[in-house]
């Protein structure tokens, strides 16, 4: 058996070396850069200290972009949740459309990122797009989408709702065949109406699998970039500009790569703060002792 358990360590160690550069390597290196002065001008990995970091610290429009992050990704991932959660309950029930639901709903999914959201732009474009001949088919007359910064982030949310909905959906849907029948069975016994059953019986025996499912999109919704990117350009102004989307304008547009660097490193420790926090007060909500 330790021959066998050495072996195995063998043919697995060059791929743990592999990912292990992959995630190490790339981290590292950006720390690094982050103590940097690197820019069009001085390229090069000159030391200069903390000098990056107090620039962020005092950068209005870094922590502006966070916080709108935050409530794009909030909003999103409610949403998100309520009409996955509400599809899957609504599938969960049809056996002989369950397949063909799921393919028509990775559909989103499996869409590029940027093609997706350069059909969005088009509909919703103010002169040549559909979304305002429906608006003035209902006499909302002429709205701004893209414009105006209220309607620019309503556009934001709706294409990311509109892209990981299926997500939700899919993940639930699993997590809905797998609860055992037998609480069912009890909940019909005693008389239990379908919201009754649904708030005592499944909702508390799905919570562990909506922690995950928020918490998975969570981290993901974060990173949101190729959507505002095509459709809005952070725009009108900065009303739509999320973090990641200011880190790519300081790195890859102005070409401030050391200040770029001390911005990721500042983003992703945040992230991980706020998420592990975010993790810790869903499961102590949802997630009853012993589920």
């Amino acid at each position: 058996m330790q021959g066998l358990t050495r072996y195995k360590l063998i043919f697995l160690l060059p791929g743990l070396l592999i990912l292990l550069g992959i995630i190490l390597f790339p981290l590292i290196f950006t720390v690094r850069v982050s103590f940097s002065g690197w820019d069009a001008i001085r390229p090069g990995l000159d030391w200069i200290g903390g000098t990056n970091y107090g620039r962020l610290f005092a950068d209005g429009r870094f922590w502006q972009s966070l916080s709108r992050l935050g409530a794009i990704a909030f909003t999103s991932v409610v949403l998100e949740y309520l009409l996955g959660f509400g599809l899957a309950l609504l599938v969960w029930r049809q056996v002989k459309f369950r397949r063909i639901t799921r393919v028509l709903f990775l559909i989103p999914m499996m869409t590029t990122p940027v093609v997706m959201a350069v059909i969005w732009r088009t509909i919703f474009h103010e002169s040549l797009g559909p979304a305002n001949d429906l608006a003035g088919m209902l006499g909302l007359g002429t709205i701004p989408w893209l414009t105006h910064s209220a309607w620019a982030t309503v556009v934001v949310i709706l294409v990311d709702v509109w892209q990981w909905t299926p997500f939700m959906f899919l993940l639930l849907l699993a997590g809905l065949l797998s609860l055992p029948k037998e609480p069912f069975l009890a909940a019909a016994i005693d008389g239990a109406g379908p919201i009754r059953t649904f708030f005592n019986v499944t909702f508390p025996a799905m919570a562990p699998i909506s922690v995950g499912a928020l918490i998975i999109r969570l981290i993901e919704a974060s990173k949101i970039m190729e959507t505002v990117y095509v459709i809005t350009s952070g725009g009108p102004g900065t009303s739509t500009e999320t973090s990641s989307y200011y880190i790519f304008i300081r790195g890859l547009r102005d070409f401030q790569i050391g200040y770029a660097a001390a911005l990721s490193v500042t983003y992703l420790v945040i992230m991980i703060v706020l998420l592990t926090i975010i993790a810790k007060i869903l499961t102590k909500t949802l997630v009853k002792p012993g589920a």
